[in-house]
């Protein structure tokens, strides 16, 4: 992994993605999307995390945040991608309407033989990219970026359409997660 995408400054607002192993859509479903939503807030409240935009694709999460004082972002993803991870392998395991479930787990189980870091299954990528953000222009393309994802994969027409981002708070409404204006 590239050494640009470590978190070099611990004070740093950062540009961050990852992603689902072997790029499965596995956020088309709510019950899915509601654990990342649920754990977001959790690590807001609890881990330090200070977020200023998110958007959360069918197979990968976009963030712009910082960690706290007293606080790391590596510490804030790592537990954050773990928790995650268990939570969503178990409630796939135990979703009775999952027409994708033994494919999904046969791709999981696979991906975490592979990884000496993972007992049975695999979620997410290890690699996450993570951009500081060093500049208001940096700040904006990322901020811009992170918006019209939504739209350029074509599920809806305007950014503010899409419920699992930021760009509803950064148009005047009321978003699923609080923020920091940036």
């Amino acid at each position: 992994m590239s050494r640009s995408y470590k978190f070099h400054n611990p004070a740093g607002m950062y540009f961050v993605s990852f992603a689902t192993v072997g790029w499965i859509d596995v956020f088309t479903r709510e019950v899915y999307r509601n654990v990342i939503i649920d754990s977001i807030k959790y690590c807001q409240k609890s881990k330090g995390l200070e977020l200023f935009a998110w958007c959360l694709m069918t197979i990968h999460v976009h963030l712009i945040a910082r960690a706290a004082d007293g606080f790391t972002m590596p510490g804030i993803i790592r537990d954050m991608k773990k928790f995650t991870s268990k939570k969503i392998i178990e409630a796939i395991q135990t979703n009775e309407q999952e027409s994708r479930k033994e494919w999904m787990l046969a791709i999981f189980k696979s991906a975490g033989e592979y990884n000496s870091n993972n007992k049975d299954y695999q979620f997410w990528r290890q690699d996450n990219k993570s951009i500081e953000l060093w500049s208001v222009d940096v700040i904006e393309q990322k901020l811009d970026y992170i918006h019209k994802n939504p739209v350029e994969m074509g599920f809806v027409s305007e950014p503010e359409h899409w419920k699992y981002s930021s760009a509803i708070d950064y148009s005047g409404g009321k978003g699923l997660l609080e923020l920091i204006y940036v």
